[in-house]
């Protein structure tokens, strides 16, 4: 062992024989030894170095005794924790050994001590103050890491932050230039509709398709960053109601599509009204949007769990890859070609920054030609502000 990783022990007697015979008595190279032959010099010593292990000290001495040289030790705060082994030849009355005990020591032994007595109580408090020790440093590190990731979390928050107003911004300003380019590039395929051959007006609209595909890639932007910019309060809100807009909302493509829409009876919650809707509208025109070869069905339960309502919306359409199951909540994440699919890559996005904002969590649950399940989960009206479900958000449990 080291000399850093040694314990020191400090001895304290007036009798330089005895000191000798302690330290020979628990000779071992992992101790190093301090010895004072009073109790003031054992002070100048604790004041200089309080790391010590144990300290063993001789009751009856001049000047000092034991018993005052450790009541004065346990009135610093720097030395109050170091345990105190109080040796003497006479005092083994009662009232002694209480006496002993009252300034503060952690054991009385009458001389002549028992030498594996006394080496056994000492590794004791060696092996206690090593671990003691060895649990400050961990600390110590864990303190600087946790206050290491306390700044990189603090950096990370300001930078999604500049990062989401400038989304805001960037997609708010993009918008009205790029809506002039396509009404004019719109206006020039009217006038020269007549003219020019079909390769022209091939590319007119690849110009024009190209415009508005960057425009909804722009209001998908918009909206995305628009989830944490509008924290309205918590209201109640039907999920019935929620439900019938939507169905409302998607009316032309439910119909066109000859889809089924089944429905458990849904519960009020504690939520934002626009931003269900949206959430919910999201998850039902994707399940239409990917059908299958079958007429297509979409259902919709929630059941009740402690704390939080478990929503699932389930479709018999082509189903997701079990690899793609994460990443299909990703921003701008498409798994068909663009043109295949209507849409912007944005949809789940938002439904998953929408869930995460109450707190909740949003998963699928797929097999390729089998439909989705898309699960997410919402705080009850009991918990929704609480401090405990904002710091800890649910696990869901099926």
């Amino acid at each position: 062992m080291s000399a850093e990783q040694a314990v020191k022990i400090l001895l304290v007697d007036d009798r330089k024989e005895d000191l000798l015979s302690m330290e020979v008595l628990l000779s071992n190279p992992n101790y190093i030894f301090y010895k004072a032959n009073s109790g003031r010099e054992a002070l100048r010593i604790l004041l200089k170095d309080a790391d010590f292990a144990i300290i063993l000290i001789d009751v009856q001495m001049p000047q000092l005794n034991g018993y005052e040289t450790t009541a004065l030790i346990r009135e610093s705060e720097k030395l109050k924790s170091i345990p105190i082994i109080f040796l003497t030849a006479n005092n083994d009355k009662p009232n002694h050994v209480f006496a002993g005990y009252q300034t503060g020591a952690v054991d009385y032994m009458i001389k002549p001590v028992v030498p594996e007595i006394l080496r056994a109580k000492v590794v004791v408090f060696a092996d206690l103050y090593r671990k003691t020790k060895e649990l400050f440093i961990q600390r110590q590190k864990l303190l600087v890491l946790n206050k290491e990731l306390e700044e990189r979390s603090e950096e990370l928050a300001r930078s999604n932050s500049d990062l989401e107003k400038f989304a805001y911004v960037a997609s708010h300003d993009m918008q009205e230039p790029l809506r002039t380019i396509v009404s004019y590039i719109e206006l020039i395929q009217k006038k020269i509709s007549g003219s020019v051959d079909e390769e022209m007006k091939q590319y007119m609209d690849f110009v024009v398709h190209a415009g508005y595909r960057m425009r909804e890639l722009i209001t998908g932007l918009l909206e995305y960053s628009k989830v944490d910019k509008e924290q309205k309060p918590f209201e109640k809100v039907s999920c019935e109601d929620v439900l019938k807009e939507v169905i409302e909302n998607l009316h032309s493509s439910i119909d066109d599509n000859n889809v089924t829409i089944i429905s458990d009876v849904l519960p009020e919650i504690n939520a934002n009204h626009i931003r269900m809707v949206q959430l919910f509208q999201n998850l039902i025109s994707n399940a239409i949007k990917f059908k299958g070869d079958n007429k297509p069905q979409v259902k919709i339960s929630c059941k009740k769990r402690e704390g939080y309502y478990l929503f699932s919306i389930e479709d018999n359409g082509i189903g997701i890859n079990p690899d793609y199951k994460d990443k299909i909540f990703e921003i701008f994440r498409r798994l068909y070609p663009i043109g295949k699919y209507l849409g912007s890559g944005i949809g789940l996005a938002i439904s998953k920054k929408i869930v995460e904002s109450y707190k909740g969590k949003i998963w699928v649950e797929s097999k390729p030609g089998k439909g989705s399940t898309f699960y997410f989960t919402i705080p009850d009206g009991a918990m929704a502000f609480s401090e405990e479900n904002i710091n800890n958000p649910i696990t869901p449990k099926l």
